[in-house]
C-alpha cells in the first residue's frame, strides 16, 4: 500500500469520525442545566405544594415540560456553544386551551423567579394569590432585560407597591397586573419604558395624581386605568400617544376639563372615562375629529349641556355611553343618521327632552337602547319588528309622557308605556234626508204648517 493510499485512506476515517461524532451531537438533545431544573421545581412546589413535581414530570423539563414552562435555545456569540433555558412560566389554569399548572389556595411567591430564570420573556400568573397573603418582591437590578411580558391577573392577596416591580425591564412590551392588590403611585420608572406596548393596571387600589411622563412611551398601544383611585387632571401628555388604541380611565376620581390633546389620538378606538368628577364643560367637541373610534363612554361624568352635533364623520361607532350626565335639550336625529353601525346607546338618567328620534328605528346593528329617566315625550316612532329585535334591551321606563301606540302596547320592552291616546274627532251631525230632493220636501212641509198656523190666528 502506498503511502498516498494511507493518507486517503487516513482522511476517510477522520471525516467518517467526525461526521459521526457531529451526528450524534445533532441526535443528543440539549438539556436544561440541573440547577436551572430544581429552580423551576421549586417554584411549582411554591404555586402548588399538593402535586408531587418530581414524580409527574420526572425527565428534562425542557424536552417534557408541563403547559405553561417553555424553553428556547441560545448561542453564545463567542464560543458560539448552544444553551437551553427557560423562556417562560405562566401558572394558573385558565380554560381547557391553556391548562397551565393550576394554583393552591396558599400559593407563595417563590423569590427564585428573579434571581434563577436571567433568560425569561414572560412571565404570567392567573388567580394564584387569592387567600395568603403574597407580598410584592423586590426586584434585583440584573434580572429583567429579557422579560417582555409580566402578567398578574386577579390575584387579591399579591400586595405591595407598583415601584418595587417595574425593575430594569428595558424590553418590556406588555405589562398586565389587573385585580390584585398592588396601591400606592405610578412611579416615574414607568415613563421609561421605552418599548412597552400595553400598560394595564386595572382594579387595584394604586392612587395619588398621575404625574409621570408618558412622552418616551412612543409604542404604547393600550393604556388602562381603570378602576383604581386616582385623582386630579389627566396629563396633557397622555395626547402624545399617538399610537394609542385604547384608553381606559374609567371609575376613578379625575376631575377638570377632558383634556383637548386626546383629539391627537387619531388612531383610537376605544375610549372611556366613565365614572369619574370631570366638571361641567359639555361634551368634548373633538371627538368629531376622532374618526376611528369604535366606542366612547362618557357615563357617570356631570358634563351637562346638550348633545353636540358632532356624529357626521364618526360612522363607524358601535358604542356610546351617554348615562348620567346631566345632558339637557333633544336628542339630535344626526345620532340615528350617522351612526349607521351602532349597537350600543346608552342616554338614561339625564334631563333629555322631545320626541324620539324616528331615525333609531332604522339602526340595523342596535342591540340596546337605554332611555330611561329622561322627559322623552310623544309618540315611540319603532315598528313593531325593530321592537322585537330589540326586546328587553329596549329601555325606555322613567319617561311619562312618552306614549306607544296600542299595537306595540303588548310588547314586554315597552308594556310600562302609557297608550297613545286618540286624536279628539267631532261627532258627525246625523241628517235625515240629506238628498236635494228630501231638502226640498222638508221645506215644504214647513210652509204648509206654517200657512196652517196664519189662518188659525185670523180665524181665532
Amino acid at each position: 500500500m502506498t503511502v498516498v493510499s494511507i493518507f486517503k485512506l487516513a482522511l476517510f476515517f477522520t471525516l467518517t469520525s467526525t461526521l459521526v461524532t457531529i451526528s450524534l451531537q445533532q441526535e443528543q438533545p440539549l438539556l436544561l442545566n440541573s440547577a436551572e431544573q430544581d429552580s423551576v421545581y421549586q417554584v411549582l412546589s411554591s404555586i402548588n405544594s399538593a402535586t408531587n413535581w418530581r414524580t409527574l414530570f420526572p425527565d428534562d423539563l425542557c424536552s417534557y415540560p408541563p403547559h405553561g414552562v417553555v424553553c428556547d435555545y441560545f448561542t453564545d456569540p463567542t464560543t458560539k456553544n448552544v444553551t437551553v433555558h427557560v423562556t417562560e412560566l405562566s401558572f394558573g389554569y385558565v380554560s381547557d386551551f391553556t391548562p397551565n399548572p393550576s394554583c393552591s389556595p396558599n400559593s407563595t411567591f417563590s423569590p427564585l423567579l428573579f434571581t434563577s430564570f436571567k433568560h425569561l420573556r414572560k412571565l404570567f400568573f392567573y388567580q394564584c394569590f387569592t387567600q395568603t397573603q403574597a407580598f410584592v418582591p423586590v426586584i434585583p437590578t440584573t434580572f429583567g432585560s429579557s422579560l417582555e411580558e409580566l402578567v398578574f391577573i386577579n390575584n387579591p392577596a399579591f400586595v405591595g407597591p407598583l415601584s418595587g416591580i417595574t425593575g430594569n425591564f428595558t424590553s418590556l412590551r406588555r405589562l398586565v397586573l389587573s385585580g390584585n392588590g398592588i396601591h400606592g403611585a405610578i412611579p416615574n420608572a414607568i415613563g421609561d419604558l421605552a418599548n412597552i406596548e400595553e400598560i394595564t393596571l386595572s382594579r387595584n387600589k394604586l392612587s395619588g395624581k398621575v404625574s409621570v411622563n408618558l412622552c418616551k412611551l412612543k409604542k404604547l398601544k393600550i393604556l388602562d386605568l381603570s378602576g383604581n383611585g386616582f385623582h386630579g387632571n389627566v396629563p396633557s401628555s397622555v395626547g402624545n400617544l399617538t399610537h394609542l388604541l385604547k384608553l381606559d380611565l374609567s371609575s376613578n376620581g379625575f376631575s377638570g376639563k377632558i383634556p383637548e390633546s386626546l383629539s391627537n389620538l387619531q388612531a383610537l378606538d376605544f375610549l372611556d372615562l366613565s365614572f369619574n368628577r370631570f366638571g361641567n364643560f359639555g361634551v368634548p367637541l373633538f371627538l368629531a375629529a376622532m374618526p376611528r373610534l369604535k366606542e366612547v363612554h362618557l357615563s357617570g361624568n356631570l358634563l351637562g349641556g346638550e348633545i353636540p352635533e358632532i356624529w357626521g364623520n364618526l360612522g363607524g361607532i358601535l358604542g356610546v355611553g351617554f348615562s348620567n350626565m346631566g345632558l339637557v335639550g333633544e336628542i339630535p336625529a344626526s345620532m340615528g343618521l350617522h351612526l349607521r353601525n351602532l349597537c350600543y346607546l346608552g342616554l338614561d338618567n339625564n334631563k333629555l327632552n322631545g320626541k324620539v328620534p324616528e331615525e333609531f328605528g332604522f339602526l340595523e346593528f342596535v342591540n340596546e337602547i337605554n332611555l330611561e329617566n329622561n322627559n322623552l315625550s310623544g309618540k315611540l316612532p319603532f315598528s313593531a319588528n325593530f321592537t322585537a329585535k330589540v326586546g328587553e334591551k329596549l329601555r325606555l321606563k322613567g319617561n311619562p309622557e312618552l306614549c306607544v301606540d296600542e299595537k306595540l302596547s303588548h310588547r314586554e320592552s315597552v308594556g310600562e308605556l302609557k297608550k297613545c291616546s286618540k286624536p279628539d274627532i267631532p261627532n258627525p251631525v246625523l241628517f235625515i234626508g240629506v238628498s236635494h230632493s228630501g231638502l226640498l220636501s222638508s221645506s215644504s212641509s214647513f210652509l204648509v204648517l206654517l200657512l196652517f198656523w196664519g189662518l188659525w190666528i185670523l180665524l181665532a
